[in-house]
This record gives C-alpha cells, sequence and structure tokens, in this order.
C-alpha cells in the first residue's frame, strides 16, 4: 500500500476518532447514529494507522508531502 495520508491529516482524523468515541460512550449519540459514529471513527484510526486512505486513492489525493519511492 502507497501512504498518501500526511502529517496534519493523521492528526485530524485521530481526533475525529476521539471525539466520535466520546460522543458514543458518553451516551451523547447513541442507537443506528451512534453505531455510524463509532464506525466512522474506527476507519479513521485504522487509515490513520496505517497511513493510506482507500477513496484518496481513487480520487487521486495524496496529502503525504513525502514523495513516495517509485
Amino acid at each position: 500500500m502507497k501512504t498518501n495520508v500526511g502529517g496534519i491529516d493523521k492528526i485530524v482524523r485521530i481526533l475525529i476518532a476521539v471525539v466520535a468515541a466520546v460522543l458514543y460512550f458518553t451516551g451523547t449519540v447513541s442507537g443506528v447514529l451512534g453505531y455510524v459514529a463509532l464506525a466512522v471513527g474506527a476507519i479513521m484510526l485504522l487509515t490513520a494507522v496505517v497511513g493510506s486512505c482507500p477513496i484518496y486513492s481513487l480520487i487521486g489525493m495524496n496529502t503525504c508531502s513525502v514523495k513516495p519511492q517509485k
């Protein structure tokens, strides 16, 4: 997998994951919306840790400042 998620993008994704988890576990959002928030948070955290976003690959976007080696 090619890295296409940059440093600031990773921080934003982790923050979104934390906010989604806090909202779910404090009961601020519940039901279907809570599960959706938790799923979005998990996906954001996973893509931040891995450093690759499948949607970015599909649209040709890259926020990583380091040029990939060929």
